[in-house]
């Protein structure tokens, strides 16, 4: 990787972070989301029904490279027949439950040990990612102690704009105060970490995608990365140290 990169943009979903079906964990949170809701009915078909209305709220996110505010979501899409006035003020809450009803979102295997070498290295470390919800990121970096190694943390949820639009890369780069050509993101999503940062004028694209789903990947000119690694500590193969930074020049 060129020595002019001065800052590393990481995706969480399926690449720092991945996400492990735990039943006692998922079911704890439907019976919350029924319990907050004040609705009569089983958690599991409710949660269900939830995950319905969902997949045509993330089709309005795509079509539109938007995330709706937590309370218009929920009062639009996912539980329109509820009362409005009830329902808007716990939308952080319950956008919080509703992802922990999909399982426990857990670091990588060594995650945490290339997120310090990286930052040993010279690079100014970010976060660019599209989810719902503005609670579960903020806690997460403060609980698990990540927060002193992201400078800027730019979050579709509370931004308002997803991958690929190139925006949302902008504003990641102006909060870590580095030119966007001297950035780099890496994610395992080949349209928004290849269409969306070339759109914003960032440097070189990696892409983390195991060999059996880069198979299945429909790869053209439009969407090919610069680089493809297949795990989360082969970054530290990509990003040798910066000049006059600790850190071995190659791993």
């Amino acid at each position: 990787m060129s020595s002019d990169i001065e800052a590393v943009f990481i995706d969480l979903g399926n690449t720092l972070r991945v996400l492990v079906k735990d039943e006692a964990h998922m079911a704890h949170a439907r019976q919350q989301i029924v319990r907050l809701l004040g609705v009569d009915e089983d958690p599991l078909a409710f949660c269900q029904t939830l995950d319905l209305r969902y997949k045509e709220y993330r089709k309005w996110a795509f079509e539109n490279l938007a995330e709706a505010p937590e309370a218009e979501m929920w009062t639009r899409w996912l539980v329109p027949g509820l009362p409005v006035d009830r329902v808007a003020p716990l939308g952080a809450e319950l956008t919080y439950l509703y992802r922990q009803s999909m399982g426990r979102r857990v670091v990588v295997d060594g995650g945490r040990e290339v997120v310090e070498e990286l930052q040993r290295r010279g690079y100014t470390l970010g976060i660019i990612s599209n989810l719902i919800g503005t609670r579960e990121i903020p806690e997460w970096l403060e609980a698990e102690g990540f927060g002193v190694y992201f400078k800027a943390v730019a979050l579709s949820s509370v931004l308002g704009i997803r991958k690929p639009s190139p925006e949302i890369y902008l504003e990641a780069a102006r909060r870590a105060g580095v030119a966007a050509g001297e950035c780099v993101c890496g994610g395992g999503h080949l349209k928004g970490e290849v269409t969306g940062r070339r759109a914003a004028g960032f440097g070189p694209s990696v892409i983390m995608r195991s060999p059996a789903e880069l198979a299945q990947a429909s790869i053209t000119d439009e969407n090919r990365p610069d680089v493809i690694i297949h795990e989360f500590r082969q970054l530290l193969q990509v990003f040798p140290a910066r000049p006059g930074a600790g850190g071995p020049e190659e791993a």
